[in-house]
């Protein structure tokens, strides 16, 4: 493609035409932010611009930046070319970035899932040109069962635990993950309690999207007056000390990972649950199919299967390398 509207280079996606980068993983002059998680949103840019939900928690991460607010659907100019932000689905403010110049339209998606939590805004498909799309989960084998179902299983896992006197904790990212949980669950079984990083980020969140108020895990916190209580923990407090104080207690994960075969077992979890905040297959193809994209550039994930798969479908595919992780390392 001769000059194309936005091309990959060695410091992120870049608007040659704007001048501007999106979500950049090296320092530049302005970058667009797709969302608040790590691999997106990284310190060290001189302006950002993001989704007005995505900023106080970016400030909240990243520390004192230079940050615009922008709207769903708010149209803002950089050297003539158009942008825009919408609704992704994934986490809180996430959202996919779209440029239009000269009647040639591109869409990066971020990180994104069709299926509706209640608690993120929806995704919004776009129309566009060229789609650039993560598959995180672009394989067959990756299916979601419905979410009501997921939450059935957990409840039924904690209510279990707790008539046995045991503790239930669940590990979930403590961005995005961890306010799905904390929106859908509640002390009606018995004690609800957030890790302390989970807290912070719930406090943060709630200043734009309402979330239940849950009690902070603090260390005064005595098991024995909260028996059969359910912990939301992130990830890496798996091997965290202060786990002992609860025995005993039993390990669960909410994940898209804990849909492969083994994957529980290897990370050490006593349960697993099919919970994600991407797209599994199906719903890649249903997001791809509604863009009418003449072209799609797909990053990271299973980029080349899912490519050669789209090509299959006859709709033109490649893949495009970057740094962005598929979720195992967020906390």
């Amino acid at each position: 493609m001769k000059n194309p509207l936005l091309e990959f280079s060695d410091k992120g996606i870049y608007c040659p035409k704007a001048d501007v980068y999106l979500d950049p993983w090296k320092p530049v002059q302005k970058a667009i932010i797709s969302h608040a998680h790590a691999d997106h949103s990284r310190w060290g840019h001189q302006k950002y611009i993001a989704h007005e939900y995505s900023v106080p928690i970016m400030q909240h991460r990243l520390g004192a930046i230079e940050v615009a607010a922008k709207k769903w659907g708010e149209t803002f100019s950089i050297n003539g070319v158009r942008f825009s932000l919408h609704p992704a689905g994934h986490i809180v403010g996430s959202s996919q970035i779209k440029a239009s110049y000269k009647g040639e339209t591109w869409v990066f998606s971020g990180d994104y899932k069709v299926h509706n939590d209640q608690y993120t805004t929806p995704f919004e498909p776009q129309k566009c040109s060229v789609f650039i799309t993560e598959c995180t989960f672009g394989i067959p084998a990756f299916k979601w069962p419905s979410q009501d179902q997921v939450f059935h299983e957990i409840r039924d896992w904690w209510q279990q635990n707790a008539a046995q006197g045991v503790t239930s904790v669940l590990f979930g990212y403590s961005l995005g993950k961890a306010q799905r949980l904390s929106y859908h669950l509640d002390n009606s079984i018995g004690p609800l309690l957030l890790h302390p990083v989970i807290h912070a980020h719930n406090e943060v969140v709630n200043s734009v999207r309402k979330l239940p108020s849950h009690q902070k895990l603090e260390r005064e916190v005595d098991p024995k007056t909260h028996r059969g209580a359910l912990i939301i923990a992130p990830p890496n407090a798996q091997d965290a000390q202060w786990l002992k104080k609860w025995e005993p207690y039993k390990t669960a994960a909410a994940s898209g990972w804990m849909a492969t075969r083994g994957a529980r077992r290897r990370r050490g979890y006593d349960t697993g649950f099919v919970l994600s905040d991407h797209s599994d297959f199906s719903e890649l193809n249903t997001a791809v199919k509604a863009t009418q994209a003449e072209s799609v550039i797909c990053t990271h994930g299973y980029t080349e299967i899912y490519s050669k798969y789209l090509n299959s479908q006859r709709i033109r595919a490649t893949t495009a390398d970057t740094p962005f992780e598929d979720e195992p390392n967020e906390t």
